[in-house]
């Protein structure tokens, strides 16, 4: 019995014991926010890449890009654009294209130049008539009756007008051709050539030409302008030309 108690009694001694040494061990801190791990934040990238570099005023370009870990991409000249796209320009002269991609851990940048070359120029024919040219379109023949070298009044509203050109170009000097038609002598047709000349000289030297200006020459039946025997082609062949004098 006495045995039983002594146990009874260290038994209890040993776990008032291991109470006591329980309540005096201390609990371990738990970690302040201070020094809890934050979440990972990543940097942003960009590409930005045109496709040809180099073109002709009125061609096209290609832009192409990619980012990552952006919140907002932009491009100068375009505006807000999704983190990967195409889009087709067509820049009037040389340009570079600047994307920004911006995010919680940054900002990132890239840009691509284009170069516009200006088109070969065209040359394009002159609109101004040469001295030759206008001449010719503005100093008209003159035409005449059968065996006669009288001025008709069809032939003087012409020669009204051939004088005004050369009143507006006094560099230029005349030389004017009396034509015959195939009918009468060599001699024949020879003199009145030249009394048609005369006639048409004699009609711009009144309306204010200088008389040094103009040369008269005939070439009576000898260049015919029409080979044809008939009152058509003689009536094309009975005039007075006229043409530069160099």
């Amino acid at each position: 019995m006495k045995l039983r108690i002594a146990l009874l009694t260290a038994a209890l001694a040993l776990v008032a014991l291991t109470a006591v040494s329980g309540c005096n061990k201390k609990p371990k801190p738990l970690p302040s926010a201070e020094t809890a791990p934050g979440p990972t934040v990543f940097v942003p990238t960009a590409q930005l890449t045109a496709t040809p570099t180099v073109i002709s005023a009125g061609d096209q370009v290609q832009l192409s890009w990619k980012t990552t870990n952006a919140a907002t991409i932009s491009i100068d000249g375009i505006g807000d654009v999704p983190s990967v796209g195409v889009k087709t320009m067509t820049p009037a002269a040389s340009t570079t294209y600047h994307l920004v991609a911006r995010g919680d851990g940054g900002s990132a940048d890239a840009s691509a130049r284009v170069t516009v070359n200006e088109p070969p120029a065209i040359e394009t024919p002159s609109t101004q008539m040469s001295q030759e040219d206008e001449f010719k379109a503005r100093m008209q023949d003159i035409f005449f009756d059968y065996d006669n070298y009288d001025i008709r009044t069809d032939a003087q509203s012409t020669l009204a007008k051939d004088a005004d050109y050369l009143l507006q170009h006094t560099e230029v000097k005349v030389v004017i051709g009396g034509y015959c038609d195939e009918r009468g002598s060599d001699e024949y047709n020879l003199v009145l050539g030249q009394n048609r000349a005369e006639a048409a000289k004699t009609a711009l030297v009144t309306a204010g030409v200088a008389a040094d200006r103009i040369r008269v020459i005939s070439y009576g039946k000898e260049k015919p302008f029409c080979t044809e025997s008939n009152d058509e082609c003689w009536q094309l062949n009975r005039r007075d030309g006229f043409a530069i004098d160099r």
